[in-house]
């Protein structure tokens, strides 16, 4: 899929504490945002949920070390079906949400509450040559930020502070942790945790890297490396859709041309429409599916 034209505004920021073993991000994306919230017309509290894990992925996915691809899920059975985020090796990343679009949903309701019970986070990472990885856990806290410091201290244990925001027109996330083996003191982990913590939503949105980490660190400065420009981008095409209509087969494929005269596939994250009518669909199972089709239910009429 084309991508967006993006600027500078759309940046992912390393750093490193020199004087002690913390690593840190920060992202802050605005036209990727933008464009991505104005798929759907989200309900504001799962805007904001989107938007905080768009920020989180994009954050996780720093730690890609092959090609790939990290999924983030939030997935539960409430009026809030699913949150999901497709973040890759190449700083591309892509969101989208599921939810019962006829129920009330109040602007300032909690994840929570709308996830319902029996909530789970759910992190895949999908290298390019390799087999997939997937981690399912249970939903421990009342937003994404505490969820994922959650997960990352059951499954990495690792010292990590998160803090993730998103408004109408950015999504924003800085996360510190501590690096693996190496040794830290309890005094030096409790002052960067406390610092991380003073950090508002409305900072976090407004602020860029540097401001932001001047606000926070300016007493202990670290060392800041060149950003990284993060972009929407699709995956969806032609070819995969085709697979995934093989894969429904050529009978129920050819049902729904036969009775609709064609077959419609929307991506969920970018709203491409792929049509399908009788000439493409028996040119891909490579006979006359819905030819078929009709002349088994006229046996039966």
């Amino acid at each position: 899929m084309p991508q967006t034209d993006i600027n500078h505004a759309d940046i992912r920021t390393r750093f490193i504490f020199d004087d002690m073993p913390v690593r840190g991000l920060h992202v802050r994306l605005e036209n990727v945002w933008e464009h991505i919230a104005g798929q759907k017309h989200y309900p504001a509290a799962i805007r904001r949920a989107l938007g905080e894990l768009l920020a989180a992925g994009a954050l996780l996915s720093s730690n890609l070390k092959n090609e790939g691809t990290l999924i983030v899920q939030v997935q539960g059975q409430g009026r809030l079906k699913m949150l999901v985020v497709e973040a890759t090796s190449d700083n591309t990343v892509r969101a989208t949400a599921r939810w019962d679009e006829a129920a009330d949903i109040h602007d300032d309701e909690s994840l929570t509450d709308l996830l319902g019970s029996n909530s789970v986070f759910v992190l895949t990472h999908q290298p390019k040559d390799a087999e997939p990885w997937q981690g399912v856990v249970p939903l421990e806290g009342d937003n994404i930020a505490q969820m994922l410091m959650n997960y990352i201290k059951r499954s990495e244990q690792l010292d990590t502070h998160i803090v993730l925001a998103a408004s109408d027109h950015v999504s924003g996330g800085l996360l510190v942790q501590r690096l693996p083996e190496e040794e830290l003191d309890t005094e030096s982990w409790e002052l960067i945790s406390t610092l991380t913590q003073t950090l508002t939503p409305k900072e976090l949105t407004a602020l860029d890297a540097q401001h932001v980490l001047y606000r926070l660190y300016h007493e202990t400065p670290p060392r800041v490396f060149d950003p990284e420009i993060i972009e929407f981008a699709c995956t969806c095409s032609h070819g995969k859709v085709s697979d995934m209509l093989l894969m429904l087969g050529g009978e129920e494929v050819g049902g729904i041309v036969a009775e609709q005269g064609s077959i419609q596939i929307d991506c969920d994250f970018c709203h491409t429409k792929y049509v399908f009518d009788e000439t493409d669909v028996n040119a891909l199972f490579g006979g006359d599916v819905v030819g078929i089709v009709r002349q088994q239910g006229s046996r039966f009429q």
